[in-house]
């Protein structure tokens, strides 16, 4: 951003905000350190937090002089088991524990499970995980309202742990009716991207754009196994894509979710659809004003992946360091951009482009800006997806993004290697004036020398979406 110091990067930084930074000091703190989309967890917080954190944003962002991503993750349908009278049992490996839906407080032979869903898909052989998977049993028998299980993994269970079944699909709706209404007022409110928790199949993904529809854009996050059985056709209908490690990594094996997430990341980039990698990428910093070296490993592959986005958490929403862990993970990227060994990556993962206009031009601008070493690509969009299409090139030089409106410039804060800059009721009517804009936008991004050329990316007639069809050389005067 212009005024601030941060190290400007290809990979793009989300940064949650919470109890530890919802004022506008920390906010302003965290955009200019490198944060680029700011999170809101509808887990967490009132209509009234949310309102007050976005009005902050936006005043950052008219500081700031570009474009700022707020990211609205919805809840979903949160599984958990009941209370005890006690507060908490201990379960004993080998031990019989029933779940049943009695609102009795539990004790240490039972305990209510509120979610009848379970019961009616689970079967002998399944696998109930509770609070983060530290606790397991394995169902023996299945009545019409209980389920007979054996504790496999014992340990202390306290009341309203969460329940995760991996072993089957669940009978449930990605959006509950707490959902249905922070979505409302999310959408009214003008958020950029919708997260949808634990989808499962395409269907929970055509439910929400029915109801988003064109006002934000639609982000799944994977977190469920199922969802990677079908995840051809849920990336096909989603907007972005988040590898979400908190449940995946619950649901699966520890030793799947690096491939799971490889996998997710390059399905994501064949499309052309952004992708952010998410969770526990820095977490000692919740108490901690550095990482361990793990975790800066940890960040520095999902770089080298060609993730789009890389997300900070509870390190940002309630941690003690949240301006340190947005610097040090702007550091870390900016480090790793600048080796060459990336850049070659990046080169020879290039996708090949698909056969139609538009994927053509975003072929050929990053082809021509590297054969002449083009400071950046200029790319004019009416909603983004010209940048989207170019930034699928991961090429060596920035993507100025040039919209008319504020809506898109917000929307490509998320995607890798744009930056966006809004000319809002400055209109293009020929080829002369898309020169001349570029050119501006180009000193103003302080990018380039006079007599380096730069390459632009637009759509004849002007102004209508999805029509990129023409590419230009320009000189820098």
């Amino acid at each position: 951003m212009p005024t601030s110091n941060a190290l400007i990067c290809r990979t793009k930084i989300v940064a949650t905000l919470g109890p530890a930074s919802s004022d506008y000091e920390t906010i302003r703190d965290l955009a200019v350190a490198g944060a680029d989309v700011f999170r809101f967890n509808f887990s967490h917080g009132t209509h009234e937090d949310h309102a007050a954190r976005h009005a902050i944003v936006r005043r950052v962002e008219a500081e700031l002089g570009e474009p700022i991503g707020i990211l609205a993750d919805m809840q979903g349908p949160k599984l958990r088991v009941g209370v005890f009278a006690d507060g908490k049992v201990l379960l004993e490996p080998g031990a019989s524990f029933r779940f049943d839906l009695s609102d009795v407080p539990g004790d240490k032979t039972r305990v209510c499970l509120p979610h009848p869903e379970i019961i009616a898909v689970a079967r002998p052989g399944s696998r109930l995980l509770m609070d983060d998977g530290k606790l397991a049993v394995v169902v023996q028998a299945v009545g019409p309202d209980w389920l007979e299980t054996t504790v496999d993994v014992g340990g202390v269970l306290s009341n309203h742990k969460g329940v995760n079944v991996p072993d089957v699909a669940l009978p449930i709706p990605a959006l509950t009716e707490k959902d249905r209404r922070d979505l409302a007022f999310a959408l009214d409110l003008g958020v950029d991207y919708v997260a949808l928790s634990f989808v499962q199949r395409p269907e929970d993904v055509s439910e929400a754009r029915a109801l988003v529809g064109e006002r934000a854009s639609l982000l799944v996050k994977l977190e469920k196994p199922q969802a990677l059985d079908n995840l051809d056709a849920i990336l096909e209908l989603t907007d972005a894509v988040m590898v979400a490690r908190g449940d995946l990594g619950v649901e699966l094996p520890p030793e799947n979710v690096p491939l799971v997430q490889k996998r997710i990341i390059r399905l994501a980039r064949r499309l052309g659809k952004p992708v952010v990698v998410a969770t526990q990428m820095l977490e000692s910093m919740i108490s901690s004003p550095t990482p361990t070296r793990a975790e800066a490993s940890d960040v520095a592959t999902a770089v080298f992946d060609g993730a789009d986005a890389v997300m900070l958490s509870a390190e940002s929403a309630a941690g003690q360091y949240p301006r340190e862990a947005v610097r040090i993970m702007n550091r870390i990227i900016w480090r790793i951009e600048q080796d060459a060994e990336w850049q070659s990556m990046m080169a020879r993962a290039r996708m090949a482009p698909e056969d139609y206009v538009a994927d053509a031009i975003a072929g050929a601008a990053q082809q021509v800006a590297d054969t002449l070493k083009a400071p950046a690509i200029v790319a004019y969009t009416h909603r983004g997806a010209t940048a989207f299409r170019i930034a699928r090139e991961r090429p060596s030089c920035p993507i100025l993004g040039i919209t008319p409106t504020h809506e898109a410039g917000r929307r490509m804060a998320l995607v890798w290697g744009v930056r966006a800059f809004v000319n809002e009721g400055r209109q293009v009517m020929n080829v002369e004036d898309m020169v001349d804009s570029a050119l501006e936008v180009v000193r103003r991004a302080r990018i380039g020398s006079s007599g380096n050329s730069i390459v632009i990316a637009a759509g004849v007639p002007f102004g209508v979406s999805g029509s990129t069809n023409t590419l230009r050389v320009a000189r820098i005067p």
